[in-house]
């Protein structure tokens, strides 16, 4: 299988990276080295995450303050959303 991060998850992480590196550098590798670690998990086991909120999604719960939101289509696994476990999730629709 292959990894492919959706811009507005690689923006997610990149958000929860600089939140976390200004105000403690040692945190910001302990939440983000799960993401890494679980996500490549996923290339051999793709089916790793339990069944999605969304149809058609998966979930992983890589640290107990976040998750990941991804799908699989063919060959490949799209990382969706990088997402606090506080946050509403599916977002409400207006």
């Amino acid at each position: 299988m292959k990894i492919v991060w959706t811009p507005e998850a690689e923006q997610d992480r990149a958000e929860i990276w600089d939140y976390l590196v200004a105000r403690d550098p040692a945190a910001a590798l302990r939440v983000d080295q799960p993401f890494s670690e679980a996500v490549a998990k996923l290339v051999d086991f793709p089916m790793l995450g339990h069944t999605g909120l969304v149809a058609g999604t998966r979930e992983i719960t890589p640290h107990r303050s976040y998750r990941i939101i991804y799908e699989i289509a063919g060959d490949t696994v799209w990382i969706l959303v990088v997402i606090h476990t506080a946050r509403q999730w599916p977002p409400l629709q207006n």
